[in-house]
């Protein structure tokens, strides 16, 4: 017998209702309780199409060759700290607990192949030039996180070179230190006469078994809270820093014990890959793991920009679109430095209004291009002329410029010509005369 399947007629008014509810309706017209969850709504739905159709696999995948190639040199540094510091010997237990233990009784071998590779590694032997390979190594994987992370986050202005280095080497050589540091610290005070006393009382025996079986889970959730606020290149509220640490740290964890399961009962999966069975697993790992890690990512962004979230990933750009928020843009550049006000960076021109990251990245790259902004040492902008030698007429001739692809030869007859430059002439007649100074100081 066929089974009975649901005509498309009644599945299509059902989604339509989704759709004007989800994209629609206005705010005024919903109850505080159906606001949030229309905002839950978009994000999850946000969410969904990036990792259907954004680069967020292709960034996991291509980390997950970083991480092999980096692993061993990135421990041998870490190492080549904790040893001088006396707290190398938690290196293993971590491995064991933090990124491996979803493997099961399969992980042992590669924690004791990688140690095996970190002790054989001597700084002596590899001289300066095979150290800066290690180096570069660990580098150029720290440098893919960093960009992964700052596509998540729509940025598109690199840091400056010094920036860069004090930052990755603050990651490779002051953050596992401090990481392990308070890990032992923890575990001194765990063991200490004083916790052993007190752990004799029945409630407070009690919370400690509860707080020791949700440890693993704040860890996480803490450790990736932190990477959101930091490693991209905009400023990042810790609100929805927690909230993207705080899904990514609980599927991590869930997904690290389904993840056991299913190693555990993978005989089959053994019987095909034989010896390779290991390095298989390990793939799809480090893979599940950067993936886990970028959704968070993700969630953190929509959380903070729930309000840019459209039907489409990205905003469809169009000439009036792009007049509106250049004028908007260039207004609050010139008023600002008007007023002798600080100059206002490209992150604090995205987070601070509702536009689309990308389009506004691409107006002011539009504006430096034309030289009516520059940059200043602090990556502030600023007019690049003085306020009255550069007219309304210039700022929209930039505006409207094509860039790429300009209108010439057959393309365009006389026709389109001649009311292209009625269209020109009437803009400089209307607004030749008007200074961005006497814009800026205008009244209503």
């Amino acid at each position: 017998m066929n089974e009975p399947t649901v005509p498309l007629s009644i599945l299509k008014p059902g989604y339509q209702r989704l759709h004007k509810w989800l994209w629609q309706t206005p705010s005024q017209d919903l109850t505080t309780a159906m606001r949030y969850l229309r905002r839950f709504c978009r994000i999850l739905y946000a969410v969904i199409r990036d990792l259907t159709q954004g680069p967020t696999n292709l960034h996991a995948m291509g980390l997950v060759y970083g991480t092999l190639l980096s692993i061993v040199p990135f421990l041998a540094l870490t190492f080549s700290v904790l040893k001088s510091f006396g707290v190398h010997n938690q290196l293993e237990p971590v491995l064991q607990n933090l990124l491996l233990a979803p493997l099961g009784g399969r992980s042992q071998e590669i924690i004791d192949n990688v140690i095996n590779f970190v002790d054989n590694i001597q700084v002596r032997v590899l001289g300066a030039v095979g150290l800066g390979l290690l180096v570069f190594t660990v580098l150029s994987l720290v440098q893919k996180v960093d960009h992964a992370f700052n596509q998540t986050w729509r940025v598109h202005q690199p840091r400056p070179l010094t920036q860069k280095l004090s930052n990755y080497l603050s990651v490779m050589l002051i953050g596992p230190l401090l990481a392990f540091s308070a890990l032992g610290a923890t575990a001194t005070i765990v063991s200490s006469d004083t916790v052993n006393h007190l752990l004799d009382v029945a409630p407070l025996s009690w919370l400690f078994t509860l707080m020791t079986h949700l440890a693993p889970y704040v860890f996480i959730i803490v450790l990736f809270t932190f990477m959101y606020v930091l490693i991209p290149n905009t400023k990042v509220r810790l609100r929805p820093a927690l909230i993207g640490g705080t899904v990514a740290g609980i599927t991590w964890q869930s997904v690290g014990y389904l993840f056991t399961v299913f190693v555990a009962g993978s005989g089959r999966f053994a019987a095909i890959y034989s010896g390779f069975a290991v390095g298989v697993l390990l793939l799809v790992w480090i893979y599940l793991a950067w993936l886990i890690l970028l959704t968070g990512a993700t969630v953190a962004y929509y959380s903070q920009h729930s309000h840019q979230i459209t039907p489409r990933r990205q905003t469809l750009p169009s000439a009036q679109g792009d007049e509106q928020l250049g004028l908007s843009l260039m207004y609050r550049i010139a008023h600002r430095f008007d007023q002798g006000l600080s100059a206002p960076t490209l992150m604090h021109l995205v987070t601070s209004s509702n536009a689309d990251p990308d389009a506004t990245d691409r107006l002011v790259r539009k504006l430096l291009s034309h030289h009516l902004l520059v940059r200043t040492e602090d990556m502030g902008l600023v007019p690049a002329k003085p306020l009255d030698q550069t007219s309304l007429t210039t700022l929209l001739a930039a505006l409207r410029a094509n860039d790429h692809m300009p209108l010439t030869g057959p393309g365009q007859n006389a026709v389109v010509r001649e009311t292209i430059e009625k269209l020109e002439t009437a803009l400089a007649e209307q607004f030749d005369q008007r200074s961005l100074q006497d814009w800026v100081r205008q009244t209503n």
